[in-house]
């Protein structure tokens, strides 16, 4: 089965954001289709990067 990835417009690319889930921020670096959801990648101040649901994402600071 070949799955397919695709990245996705987002208007908070290379914004500061906060998971809703977590209450975790850092910066959207992209947003990825995977299959039938859209998996959020964000790089917090450490360097790490970790994922959320795209759903998730909120600017920081709201």
């Amino acid at each position: 089965m070949d799955e397919v990835y695709e990245y996705q417009p987002h208007g908070l690319l290379r914004i500061r954001v906060r998971d809703i889930a977590s209450g975790v921020e850092g910066e959207l670096m992209a947003v990825i289709a995977e299959g039938v959801t859209d998996i959020a990648y964000i790089r917090k101040s450490d360097g790490r990067e970790f994922t959320t649901a795209a759903a998730n994402v909120q600017a920081a600071g709201q």
